[in-house]
Protein backbone atom coordinates (compact mmCIF):
# COMPACT_ATOMS: atom_id res chain seq x y z
CA UNK A 1 0.00 0.00 0.00
CA UNK A 2 1.46 3.33 -1.05
CA UNK A 3 -1.22 5.64 0.45
CA UNK A 4 -4.43 7.08 -0.20
CA UNK A 5 -6.55 9.33 -2.61
CA UNK A 6 -9.79 10.40 -2.05
CA UNK A 7 -12.32 10.40 -5.32
CA UNK A 8 -15.29 12.63 -6.25
CA UNK A 9 -17.72 14.19 -8.61
CA UNK A 10 -16.62 15.60 -11.57
CA UNK A 11 -18.95 17.59 -13.69
CA UNK A 12 -18.48 16.78 -17.19
CA UNK A 13 -16.00 13.79 -18.66
CA UNK A 14 -16.47 15.26 -22.25
CA UNK A 15 -14.16 17.45 -21.63
CA UNK A 16 -10.05 17.59 -20.64
CA UNK A 17 -10.19 19.01 -17.28
CA UNK A 18 -12.26 15.82 -15.92
CA UNK A 19 -10.34 13.13 -17.85
CA UNK A 20 -7.13 14.38 -16.93
CA UNK A 21 -8.27 14.00 -13.17
CA UNK A 22 -10.09 10.92 -13.24
CA UNK A 23 -6.96 9.53 -15.04
CA UNK A 24 -5.06 10.63 -12.12
CA UNK A 25 -7.18 8.28 -9.78
CA UNK A 26 -6.97 5.33 -11.96
CA UNK A 27 -3.40 5.49 -12.39
CA UNK A 28 -2.74 6.05 -8.63
CA UNK A 29 -4.96 3.04 -7.96
CA UNK A 30 -2.97 0.93 -10.10
CA UNK A 31 0.17 1.96 -8.11
CA UNK A 32 -1.67 0.49 -5.13
CA UNK A 33 -3.56 3.83 -3.50
CA UNK A 34 -6.42 3.25 -2.15
CA UNK A 35 -10.03 5.24 -2.31
CA UNK A 36 -11.02 6.72 0.74
CA UNK A 37 -13.93 8.77 -0.28
CA UNK A 38 -17.09 7.44 -2.39
CA UNK A 39 -16.99 6.00 -5.84
CA UNK A 40 -15.60 7.93 -8.75
CA UNK A 41 -18.92 10.06 -10.09
CA UNK A 42 -20.43 12.47 -12.69
CA UNK A 43 -23.19 14.10 -11.83
CA UNK A 44 -23.82 17.08 -14.39
CA UNK A 45 -25.70 18.80 -11.83
CA UNK A 46 -23.39 21.41 -9.52
CA UNK A 47 -25.36 21.64 -6.67
CA UNK A 48 -25.70 17.79 -5.86
CA UNK A 49 -22.16 17.20 -7.23
CA UNK A 50 -20.84 19.00 -4.38
CA UNK A 51 -23.28 17.78 -1.48
CA UNK A 52 -21.90 14.38 -2.83
CA UNK A 53 -18.52 15.54 -2.69
CA UNK A 54 -18.58 17.17 0.63
CA UNK A 55 -19.87 13.84 2.52
CA UNK A 56 -17.48 11.92 0.25
CA UNK A 57 -14.31 13.86 1.55
CA UNK A 58 -15.78 13.97 5.09
CA UNK A 59 -16.14 10.48 5.11
CA UNK A 60 -12.31 9.85 3.54
CA UNK A 61 -10.81 12.46 6.05
CA UNK A 62 -12.42 10.44 9.00
CA UNK A 63 -11.06 7.29 7.50
CA UNK A 64 -7.22 8.74 6.86
CA UNK A 65 -5.39 7.31 8.95
CA UNK A 66 -2.71 9.21 10.72
CA UNK A 67 0.88 9.60 9.73
CA UNK A 68 -0.19 8.10 6.53
CA UNK A 69 0.55 9.73 2.76
CA UNK A 70 -2.42 11.96 0.95
CA UNK A 71 -2.14 12.02 -2.57
CA UNK A 72 -4.28 15.65 -3.56
CA UNK A 73 -5.40 16.98 -7.10
CA UNK A 74 -5.44 20.62 -7.51
CA UNK A 75 -7.25 22.63 -8.50
CA UNK A 76 -9.97 21.55 -5.52
CA UNK A 77 -10.92 25.43 -4.65
CA UNK A 78 -14.00 23.95 -2.53
CA UNK A 79 -12.59 21.35 -0.42
CA UNK A 80 -8.72 21.57 -0.44
CA UNK A 81 -8.30 23.49 2.49
CA UNK A 82 -10.38 21.38 4.64
CA UNK A 83 -8.77 18.45 3.38
CA UNK A 84 -5.51 19.77 3.79
CA UNK A 85 -6.86 21.19 7.44
CA UNK A 86 -7.12 17.38 8.55
CA UNK A 87 -4.39 15.73 6.78
CA UNK A 88 -2.04 18.16 8.43
CA UNK A 89 -3.87 17.53 12.05
CA UNK A 90 -3.31 13.78 11.35
CA UNK A 91 0.07 14.47 10.27
CA UNK A 92 0.19 12.76 6.80
CA UNK A 93 2.39 13.21 4.03
CA UNK A 94 0.82 15.46 1.37
CA UNK A 95 1.93 15.05 -2.46
CA UNK A 96 -0.12 17.26 -4.77
CA UNK A 97 -0.41 16.47 -8.52
CA UNK A 98 -0.75 20.47 -10.02
CA UNK A 99 -3.26 20.33 -13.03
CA UNK A 100 -3.45 24.04 -13.93
CA UNK A 101 -1.97 27.42 -12.11
CA UNK A 102 -5.63 29.50 -12.21
CA UNK A 103 -2.02 32.89 -12.13
CA UNK A 104 -0.84 31.55 -14.96
CA UNK A 105 -4.14 31.29 -17.19
CA UNK A 106 -5.09 35.21 -16.35
CA UNK A 107 -7.69 34.12 -14.00
CA UNK A 108 -6.80 35.82 -10.73
CA UNK A 109 -4.64 38.17 -9.96
CA UNK A 110 -2.95 37.08 -6.86
CA UNK A 111 -0.16 34.86 -7.32
CA UNK A 112 0.72 34.14 -3.32
CA UNK A 113 -2.60 33.16 -2.57
CA UNK A 114 -2.87 30.49 -4.64
CA UNK A 115 0.48 28.90 -4.13
CA UNK A 116 -0.80 28.99 -0.32
CA UNK A 117 -3.00 26.88 -2.04
CA UNK A 118 -0.83 24.65 -3.92
CA UNK A 119 2.20 24.55 -1.96
CA UNK A 120 0.75 23.14 1.46
CA UNK A 121 2.35 20.24 0.36
CA UNK A 122 5.33 17.92 0.81
CA UNK A 123 5.89 17.58 -2.63
CA UNK A 124 4.18 18.43 -5.96
CA UNK A 125 4.43 17.47 -9.32
CA UNK A 126 4.36 19.90 -12.03
CA UNK A 127 3.63 19.91 -15.67
CA UNK A 128 7.09 20.87 -17.23
CA UNK A 129 10.41 22.72 -16.15
CA UNK A 130 9.01 25.94 -17.45
CA UNK A 131 6.41 25.74 -14.67
CA UNK A 132 8.91 24.64 -12.08
CA UNK A 133 11.08 27.13 -12.82
CA UNK A 134 8.16 29.72 -12.26
CA UNK A 135 7.50 27.44 -8.66
CA UNK A 136 11.23 28.16 -8.27
CA UNK A 137 11.27 31.89 -8.67
CA UNK A 138 8.15 32.43 -6.87
CA UNK A 139 10.63 30.97 -3.56
CA UNK A 140 8.92 27.43 -3.69
CA UNK A 141 11.59 25.48 -1.49
CA UNK A 142 9.16 21.90 -1.38
CA UNK A 143 10.51 18.86 -3.58
CA UNK A 144 9.26 19.82 -7.61
CA UNK A 145 8.78 16.60 -9.67
CA UNK A 146 8.02 17.02 -13.54
CA UNK A 147 5.90 15.15 -15.13
CA UNK A 148 6.47 15.34 -18.61
CA UNK A 149 3.50 14.88 -20.33
CA UNK A 150 -0.21 13.80 -19.22
CA UNK A 151 -0.81 10.35 -19.26
CA UNK A 152 -4.14 8.99 -21.09
CA UNK A 153 -6.27 5.86 -20.03
CA UNK A 154 -8.38 4.08 -22.23
CA UNK A 155 -9.91 0.79 -21.58
CA UNK A 156 -10.86 -0.74 -24.74
CA UNK A 157 -6.58 -0.05 -25.58
CA UNK A 158 -4.70 1.65 -28.02
CA UNK A 159 -6.67 3.06 -31.02
CA UNK A 160 -6.46 1.83 -34.55
CA UNK A 161 -3.61 3.63 -37.12
CA UNK A 162 -5.96 2.85 -39.75
CA UNK A 163 -6.04 6.14 -41.93
CA UNK A 164 -4.76 5.73 -45.31
CA UNK A 165 -4.20 9.60 -45.40
CA UNK A 166 -0.89 9.37 -42.87
CA UNK A 167 1.99 10.38 -44.39
CA UNK A 168 0.35 11.28 -47.59
CA UNK A 169 0.49 14.91 -49.24
CA UNK A 170 -1.47 16.85 -48.27
CA UNK A 171 -1.54 16.11 -44.83
CA UNK A 172 -4.35 16.19 -42.54
CA UNK A 173 -3.74 18.49 -39.54
CA UNK A 174 -6.03 17.52 -36.73
CA UNK A 175 -6.98 19.89 -33.83
CA UNK A 176 -9.08 18.78 -30.79
CA UNK A 177 -10.69 21.24 -28.15
CA UNK A 178 -13.58 23.19 -26.97
CA UNK A 179 -14.13 26.07 -29.56
CA UNK A 180 -14.77 29.24 -27.88
CA UNK A 181 -13.60 33.04 -27.99
CA UNK A 182 -10.17 33.58 -27.41
CA UNK A 183 -9.15 30.22 -27.46
CA UNK A 184 -9.00 29.35 -31.06
CA UNK A 185 -10.97 31.77 -32.89
CA UNK A 186 -7.49 31.28 -34.92
CA UNK A 187 -9.12 28.73 -36.84
CA UNK A 188 -11.52 30.38 -38.47
CA UNK A 189 -8.33 32.59 -40.47
CA UNK A 190 -6.42 29.36 -41.53
CA UNK A 191 -8.57 29.79 -45.18
CA UNK A 192 -6.31 33.27 -45.69
CA UNK A 193 -3.45 31.81 -45.00
CA UNK A 194 -1.27 32.94 -48.02
CA UNK A 195 0.17 29.31 -48.42
CA UNK A 196 -2.05 26.09 -47.37
CA UNK A 197 -1.65 23.43 -48.46
CA UNK A 198 -2.67 20.97 -46.18
CA UNK A 199 -6.39 20.45 -44.68
CA UNK A 200 -7.52 20.88 -41.33
CA UNK A 201 -10.32 18.11 -39.58
CA UNK A 202 -11.75 19.75 -35.80
CA UNK A 203 -13.09 17.95 -33.50
CA UNK A 204 -14.97 19.66 -30.50
CA UNK A 205 -17.88 21.32 -29.20
CA UNK A 206 -18.78 24.68 -30.37
CA UNK A 207 -17.69 25.23 -33.96
CA UNK A 208 -19.47 27.44 -36.35
CA UNK A 209 -19.16 27.25 -40.01
CA UNK A 210 -20.44 30.61 -40.33
CA UNK A 211 -17.64 32.27 -38.85
CA UNK A 212 -15.55 31.03 -41.72
CA UNK A 213 -13.62 33.42 -44.00
CA UNK A 214 -13.90 31.19 -47.22
CA UNK A 215 -17.52 29.56 -48.17
CA UNK A 216 -17.72 25.94 -46.78
CA UNK A 217 -17.03 24.51 -50.09
CA UNK A 218 -13.81 26.03 -50.48
CA UNK A 219 -12.39 25.38 -46.84
CA UNK A 220 -9.72 23.88 -46.44
CA UNK A 221 -11.05 23.13 -42.91
CA UNK A 222 -13.98 20.38 -42.02
CA UNK A 223 -15.41 19.68 -39.16
CA UNK A 224 -15.81 16.09 -37.41
CA UNK A 225 -17.50 16.09 -35.00
CA UNK A 226 -17.51 16.08 -31.16
CA UNK A 227 -17.02 12.98 -28.44
CA UNK A 228 -16.88 12.39 -25.13
CA UNK A 229 -13.10 12.34 -24.00
CA UNK A 230 -12.39 8.56 -23.50
CA UNK A 231 -14.35 7.78 -26.64
CA UNK A 232 -12.47 11.02 -29.45
CA UNK A 233 -9.64 8.81 -29.77
CA UNK A 234 -11.35 6.24 -31.99
CA UNK A 235 -12.74 8.91 -33.92
CA UNK A 236 -9.52 10.62 -34.98
CA UNK A 237 -7.72 10.30 -38.25
CA UNK A 238 -4.95 12.55 -39.55
CA UNK A 239 -1.38 13.29 -40.40
CA UNK A 240 -0.56 15.25 -37.52
CA UNK A 241 -1.97 16.81 -34.05
CA UNK A 242 -2.15 20.85 -34.01
CA UNK A 243 -1.30 22.72 -30.10
CA UNK A 244 -2.05 26.14 -30.77
CA UNK A 245 -4.34 28.43 -28.85
CA UNK A 246 -5.01 31.93 -29.25
CA UNK A 247 -6.73 34.61 -31.21
CA UNK A 248 -3.91 34.68 -34.01
CA UNK A 249 -1.69 32.45 -36.39
CA UNK A 250 1.09 34.36 -36.25
CA UNK A 251 1.55 33.49 -32.28
CA UNK A 252 -0.38 32.21 -29.55
CA UNK A 253 -1.39 35.71 -27.72
CA UNK A 254 -4.03 35.87 -25.49
CA UNK A 255 -4.46 33.86 -21.89
CA UNK A 256 -5.15 30.59 -23.56
CA UNK A 257 -2.01 31.32 -26.49
CA UNK A 258 0.19 32.52 -23.14
CA UNK A 259 -0.65 29.90 -21.14
CA UNK A 260 1.28 27.32 -23.72
CA UNK A 261 4.99 28.25 -22.23
CA UNK A 262 3.79 26.63 -18.83
CA UNK A 263 1.57 24.04 -19.52
CA UNK A 264 1.04 20.38 -20.83
CA UNK A 265 -2.47 21.11 -22.85
CA UNK A 266 -3.81 17.31 -22.65
CA UNK A 267 -5.27 17.62 -26.19
CA UNK A 268 -1.13 16.74 -26.53
CA UNK A 269 -1.66 13.26 -24.89
CA UNK A 270 -4.45 12.46 -27.44
CA UNK A 271 -2.74 13.51 -30.41
CA UNK A 272 0.18 10.66 -29.28
CA UNK A 273 -1.97 8.60 -28.26
CA UNK A 274 -3.65 8.42 -31.65
CA UNK A 275 -0.40 7.98 -33.37
CA UNK A 276 0.03 11.26 -34.38
CA UNK A 277 3.36 13.36 -34.68
CA UNK A 278 2.58 16.87 -33.25
CA UNK A 279 3.12 20.67 -34.50
CA UNK A 280 3.37 22.95 -31.48
CA UNK A 281 4.02 26.16 -31.11
CA UNK A 282 8.16 27.10 -30.89
CA UNK A 283 7.50 28.71 -27.91
CA UNK A 284 5.49 26.34 -25.84
CA UNK A 285 6.76 24.41 -22.68
CA UNK A 286 5.85 21.22 -24.04
CA UNK A 287 7.85 22.00 -27.11
CA UNK A 288 10.94 20.53 -25.11
CA UNK A 289 9.30 17.31 -24.87
CA UNK A 290 8.15 17.04 -28.49
CA UNK A 291 11.06 17.96 -30.24
CA UNK A 292 13.88 16.06 -27.09
CA UNK A 293 11.53 12.93 -28.54
CA UNK A 294 11.31 13.78 -32.15
CA UNK A 295 7.73 13.33 -31.65
CA UNK A 296 6.98 16.56 -34.37
CA UNK A 297 8.04 19.44 -34.71
CA UNK A 298 7.43 23.45 -33.85
CA UNK A 299 6.72 26.42 -35.79
CA UNK A 300 6.94 29.99 -34.87
CA UNK A 301 3.74 31.41 -37.26
CA UNK A 302 1.28 29.20 -38.77
CA UNK A 303 2.00 31.05 -42.36
CA UNK A 304 5.22 28.73 -42.31
CA UNK A 305 3.47 25.70 -41.90
CA UNK A 306 2.87 25.09 -45.53
CA UNK A 307 6.74 24.92 -46.35
CA UNK A 308 7.49 23.19 -43.50
CA UNK A 309 5.56 20.26 -44.37
CA UNK A 310 6.61 20.73 -47.79
CA UNK A 311 10.47 20.26 -46.67
CA UNK A 312 9.48 17.21 -45.12
CA UNK A 313 10.35 14.10 -46.40
CA UNK A 314 8.98 10.87 -45.58
CA UNK A 315 11.62 8.87 -44.34
CA UNK A 316 11.70 11.87 -41.38
CA UNK A 317 7.71 11.57 -41.12
CA UNK A 318 8.14 7.33 -40.25
CA UNK A 319 11.22 7.78 -37.69
CA UNK A 320 8.51 10.26 -36.14
CA UNK A 321 5.92 7.84 -36.02
CA UNK A 322 8.15 5.64 -34.74
CA UNK A 323 8.79 7.34 -31.97
CA UNK A 324 5.25 8.25 -31.44
CA UNK A 325 4.55 4.23 -30.75
CA UNK A 326 6.91 4.20 -28.60
CA UNK A 327 5.62 6.97 -26.29
CA UNK A 328 1.76 6.22 -26.97
CA UNK A 329 2.39 2.94 -25.07
CA UNK A 330 3.42 4.46 -21.65
CA UNK A 331 1.05 7.23 -22.01
CA UNK A 332 -1.61 5.11 -22.06
CA UNK A 333 -0.28 2.92 -19.15
CA UNK A 334 -0.17 5.83 -16.68
CA UNK A 335 4.04 5.26 -17.11
CA UNK A 336 4.54 9.21 -16.48
CA UNK A 337 2.67 9.96 -13.52
CA UNK A 338 3.42 6.51 -11.75
CA UNK A 339 7.56 7.63 -12.49
CA UNK A 340 6.54 11.67 -11.13
CA UNK A 341 4.59 9.74 -8.05
CA UNK A 342 7.55 7.59 -7.27
CA UNK A 343 9.59 10.05 -7.23
CA UNK A 344 7.78 12.30 -4.86
CA UNK A 345 7.34 9.65 -2.55
CA UNK A 346 11.51 9.22 -2.55
CA UNK A 347 11.84 12.77 -2.07
CA UNK A 348 9.07 13.95 0.51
Amino acid sequence: MKGYYISRNYKSLFNAAGKAKTDCESILQQMGFKNLGFKQSSIPNSAVGTIKNFFGISLALLRLPFKSTLCTQYPLNKFRSYILFIAKLKRCRIITIVHDVRFLKGRTGNASKELEKIVSSDAIIVHNSAMKQWFVEQGVEIPIIELGIFDYILKDGLPLQNNENTGKKPYEIVYAGGFGEGKNSYIYDLDTLKEHDFRMKLYGIGFDYEKLKVPKETSIISYEGAFPSDKVAYHIEGSFGLVWDGTSTEECGGQYGQYLKFNNPHKTSLYLLCGLPVIVWDKAAISTFIVENNLGFTVKNLKDLSSKLEKLSHEDYQKMKENVDHVRTKIISGKYLDKAVNEALQNS
